[in-house]
């Protein structure tokens, strides 16, 4: 089985333009995600797909391979599926540019279930939450899942509503998993024809409600299927996030 994670990069970025080439310990932020990416055990390659020269020159830089795409598409995923449909990939993984962090075990832990069960078209990931500041975050997307670990749901608004437990939305009831709930980690993985059929489908009301792309695969009917992990990553949105990742690599 053929499995090729592509990593979509665009340089334009409305609260942090550039940040794919951000320095991070002398290596632009792109190449800390694609050699974190290379070292995953089920991943066959890695591509980068990018609109933008500047950062496909950099990929070539360091060894890597960069596919360049359309600059009209709205979405990562609409990147994703250009890409896609020039392989013949049986799997194809999403890995967020801008996770510089990202572990290798993360996305084996999410294609797994690819590979052990056919019927499943996509999967993902997701991560105990353990304060109250994520909880309530509308930047901190939640997950709910059923008891065989398929999505129900995806919201920016806190989920579960702990209806009778508002007394106790405390870090600490988080942390002990007296409040158990989940955030969802942007990391995806498709069977091949699935994306490519996904990209086509129109935008969905509550995708466009909560602003999130993977509720068109539930409002269609397609089971997500969700890995729990307890690796963190840090997703760079900001120079501020950019400064968390340079402090905790400092730690480390």
């Amino acid at each position: 089985m053929k499995i090729t994670a592509v990593i979509p990069a665009r340089y334009s970025s409305t609260r942090f333009e550039g940040k794919a080439l951000s320095d991070i310990h002398g290596k632009p932020m792109v190449q800390h995600v694609y050699e974190r990416t290379e070292k995953a055990a089920l991943v066959s390659e890695v591509i980068v797909a990018t609109d933008d020269e500047r950062i496909a020159a950099a990929v070539r830089s360091f060894g890597g391979r960069a596919a360049m795409t359309s600059k009209d598409h709205e979405t990562g995923t609409d990147r994703l599926a250009e890409v896609a449909a020039r392989l013949d990939s049986d799997i194809i993984v999403n890995v967020q540019g801008d996770e510089p962090l990202i572990d290798p075990d993360m996305i084996d832990a999410a294609i797994a279930p690819l590979i052990e069960d056919a019927a499943i078209v996509m999967g993902t990931l997701k991560s105990r939450i353990c304060n109250l500041h994520d909880f309530l975050s509308p930047n901190v997307v939640k997950v709910v899942t059923d008891s065989a670990g398929f999505a129900l749901y995806f919201s920016r608004s806190p989920l579960p509503n702990f209806r009778d437990k508002w007394n106790d939305l405390k870090d600490e009831a988080f942390v002990s998993g007296k409040l158990l709930c989940y955030k969802h980690v942007g990391l995806y993985v498709y069977r091949r024809d699935f994306l490519l059929k996904f990209s086509q489908l129109p935008p969905t009301f509550l995708e466009k409600a909560e602003m999130l792309e993977q509720l068109r695969a539930l409002e269609n009917g397609y089971r997500i299927k969700v890995v729990e992990t307890s690796h963190e990553s840090i997703g760079v949105d900001t120079p501020a996030d950019l400064e968390k990742v340079l402090a905790w690599l400092k730690k480390q």
